[in-house]
């Protein structure tokens, strides 16, 4: 659990939350409870790499609000629509006994252990995180996947998945599916037979004799061309009259 130090602000005006901002800190409210809500801001250095992380929404943390220590989710972060800082944060505080519903991240464990990933399967994951409904004091980090032994079309549900003590899914109505092992995406053409193979090389062999039967024809026909034509000379030159002396 991480712990953070939170410091009340009276005023929240805009103005003054940009001054905030300028210094370092992330103005934030915290409410939830018996209590009444309370305006904070917490330092950006100490909180920032939690904010970018998948758990940052489920995680829960410690903050130290002037030596008061409470028990708190994070609900909501608000970033800025240029440099995507966090700007405002909601917090709501952890009531012992009552039960909440988050948003878990799922993470999938031992890959090396599926026989369907060994054999060149994909994992597809269709949820990323599930919706659950977990007492206040109980909440997971995130959801484990063991991947050991999955072949290639087994489809992981969420019933196969060890959920904590009173942590259940808000969908009821059906054993839904978290990922699959899929078959590779790349199907390789297969081979063909030898049969069809030499017959693929005896049609490329024809090509050429076609080829020279063409031309052989055109042979034939130009043949044919001058002996017509030199046929015609012989008649002309027969009906030609002789030269007077």
């Amino acid at each position: 659990m991480s712990n953070l130090k939170a410091i009340k602000r009276e005023n929240t005006s805009a103005g003054s939350n940009n001054k905030l901002r300028s210094e370092g800190l992330i103005p934030a409210i915290l409410y939830g409870g018996k209590d009444s809500n309370q305006n904070i801001s917490v330092k950006k250095k100490e909180i920032q790499s939690l904010v970018y992380s998948d758990t940052f929404l489920s995680k829960v943390l410690e903050l130290d609000i002037d030596g008061k220590k409470e028990k708190v989710i994070p609900r909501d972060v608000a970033f800025h629509v240029v440099s995507e800082e966090p700007i405002h944060i909601d917090f709501m505080r952890i009531v012992a006994g009552k039960k909440v519903i988050l948003e878990i991240p799922v993470k999938f464990i031992n890959h090396p252990d599926s026989p369907g990933l060994k054999r060149g399967g994909v994992l597809n994951i269709v949820r990323r995180k599930v919706e659950l409904k977990c007492p206040a004091e109980n909440i997971p980090d995130e959801i484990i996947v063991d991947l050991a032994g999955t072949d290639i079309g087994t489809s992981i549900k969420i019933s196969a998945v060890k959920l904590g003590s009173d942590i259940v899914p808000t969908i009821t109505d059906r054993d839904f599916v978290i990922a699959t092992v899929a078959s590779p995406t790349v199907i390789k053409e297969p081979e063909k037979p030898a049969e069809e193979e030499a017959a693929a090389e005896g049609a490329e062999g024809e090509a050429p004799a076609e080829g020279a039967e063409a031309a052989a024809k055109d042979g034939d026909a130009a043949k044919k061309d001058d002996k017509a034509k030199e046929g015609g000379d012989k008649k002309s030159e027969e009906k030609k009259p002789a030269e007077k002396k």
